[in-house]
């Protein structure tokens, strides 16, 4: 048998975003192009072709700046897209296939009100100030973190095999040679997460700087001809095509007198659509799912062409967890059990991933919201409780979609993990009401839902005795429809025989979510005909 890899998990997910192009076909960008933060504050900053800089200022609004090392692209490749929920800055990826690529690096300045994710490749991640809340994740390059002395945050930093710096003046500067460091500035309100699995971790104290709100032209890094440029060393920004005197390719952003707003009327809106697979690659020798691949191991091709992969995430990306588990029926006599392999769910969890829990029977209940706080999730877990009611099984997985992810936004890849024995109320011999939601409409919201669903269905089959029993054709149900949600959710199907069990099943879970990788495509065939396609 041969030994090559071989993909699973490949459902696309389609949905309908507004991207917002800055200035296209131009070689420069205003300086501050502003876009306008949702109710809570999201903002993802995703660039792995360059640096990101950051810095919270007084304004209400978000600014972007946008530099080039090396030849400036016809078309600026950042990407503005905002929802209800998050706005998002992202450096699109380099189509053009040369070996050397332009450099891509952002500037930012931020409300303080600003909930922030930051992701790059080897770029350096630059931040200044305090927002409300922080994660940064780079793979090699450096993060550089400046916060007042008078701020209040919740510090942890990791590097697998760079150093963390940690100097205050209130306390003695040190380097930490751990894995994972943590630290606390004042009563620790804002959460900092900082990762970098081959770069340097500084937190430092900030020096306060007036921020101005000066316009400028930016454009390329570039050293003229005959001039040369040190390293770390930034040229003055100039307008091309006005003071070399020679017209540059494609039009020159119009010099600005003001902010340039992100709105209707002064911007160009293009829909797209754009797919998204989440996909784990197993090697048929070991059985077991390959990491540390990168964008260029993976082609796409859609009914037999090629497309162009837009959008990657590998596969140590963070995830948001939902363990949702079912308390109803035989399971309320092994509470202790449940406990105890939630437990070690969230043990088993990577550092970055965020997690909820929530218990359900008769309605869900949340036990906890999305947090990276392990020991609150731990004594929140300690508190689980019977649930009353009756088995509502599809009622609670649309709630756990819908109402508990509602304000995680896009920031992060998303994951639900359902423990039941599928034994819905709905179902003809399962005494109690059932959901409000048909079987039909959930599997259907499963399958539009944009992330991934595990299932992990518990034997709870007993002995029949009389026709008020549960009858054996719907445990099989039950069974057949938690195989058959997983499989419309892009994610896997585990039998648990027994509770005690369950705390290893979860463990596989963990460990299968850390070998999915996440693509996405603006499909070339653009005819909307409502027809399958094959990937």
């Amino acid at each position: 048998m041969s030994n090559r890899p071989q993909i699973r998990s490949l459902r696309p997910k389609w949905f309908l975003f507004f991207s917002f192009f800055l200035f296209p076909f131009s070689f420069c960008l205003a300086q501050d192009v502003r876009a306008d933060l949702p109710s809570d504050g999201s903002l993802r900053v995703e660039n792995r072709r360059g640096a990101v800089s950051v810095e919270v200022w007084d304004e209400k609004h978000v600014s972007v700046t946008v530099t080039f090392e090396g030849e400036p692209p016809a078309r600026s490749p950042v990407i503005i897209r905002r929802t209800e929920q998050l706005l998002n800055v992202l450096v699109a990826s380099d189509a053009t296939g040369k070996a050397t690529r332009t450099r891509v690096n952002l500037s930012l300045r931020i409300p303080a009100r600003s909930r922030v994710e930051i992701v790059t490749n080897s770029g350096q991640v630059e931040m200044r100030g305090l927002p409300e809340t922080l994660s940064v994740q780079t793979f090699s390059g450096d993060i550089q973190a400046l916060f007042p002395e008078s701020g209040s945050a919740d510090i942890t930093a990791e590097s697998a095999s760079g150093a963390v710096t940690f100097a205050f003046t209130k306390t003695a500067a040190r380097t930490s040679g751990a894995k994972v460091f943590r630290s606390r500035l004042g009563t620790g309100r804002a959460p900092v997460r900082l990762r970098s699995q081959n770069g340097k971790i500084s937190i430092a104290p900030l020096i306060a700087t007036a921020i101005t709100n000066e316009v400028a032209v930016i454009q390329s890094n570039t050293p003229a001809q005959g001039e040369t440029v040190t390293q770390g060393e930034r040229r003055p920004p100039t307008l091309t095509g006005v003071t070399t005197g020679s017209q540059a390719v494609g039009t020159p952003a119009t010099v600005l007198t003001e902010p340039e707003e992100v709105g209707e009327d002064d911007i160009v809106r293009v829909d797209t659509e754009l797919v998204t697979l989440n996909v784990s690659v197993i090697d048929r020798g070991t059985n077991r799912g390959l990491t540390g691949l990168v964008r260029s191991d993976f082609k796409i091709y859609e009914d037999g062409i090629e497309q162009q992969i837009a959008h990657f995430e590998s596969a140590n990306a963070p995830f948001n967890l939902v363990l949702l588990i079912d308390l109803s029926g035989s399971t309320r006599d092994k509470v202790k059990l449940i406990r105890t392999a939630a437990q070690h769910f969230v043990d088993a969890a990577r550092p970055l991933d965020s997690i909820a829990v929530i218990t359900f029977a008769g309605a869900p209940i949340v036990v906890s919201p999305l947090t990276n706080d392990r020991e609150a999730l731990r004594q929140r877990i300690n508190s689980i409780e019977t649930a009353p009611g009756d088995t509502k099984l599809y009622d609670s997985l649309n709630f756990a979609m819908t109402d508990v992810l509602k304000d995680a936004g896009k920031s992060r890849r998303t994951a639900v993990v359902v423990m039941s024995d599928g034994l819905d109320g709905a179902l003809p011999s399962v005494h109690g009401d059932g959901s409000a939601i048909s079987y039909k409409e959930i599997l259907s919201q499963v399958t539009e839902f944009d992330g991934v669903l595990y299932a992990l269905w518990v034997d709870t089959e007993y002995v029949s005795l009389s026709e008020k029993d549960t009858q054996p054709e719907d445990f099989d149900a039950g069974h057949d429809r938690m195989a058959e949600m997983a499989e419309a959710g892009g994610g896997l199907f585990y039998e648990v025989e027994k509770l005690e069990d369950l705390a290893g099943a979860y463990e596989r879970v963990i460990a299968d979510i850390g070998t999915v990788y996440s693509l996405s495509y603006q499909p070339l065939n653009t005819v909307r005909d409502g027809k399958w396609r094959a990937i």
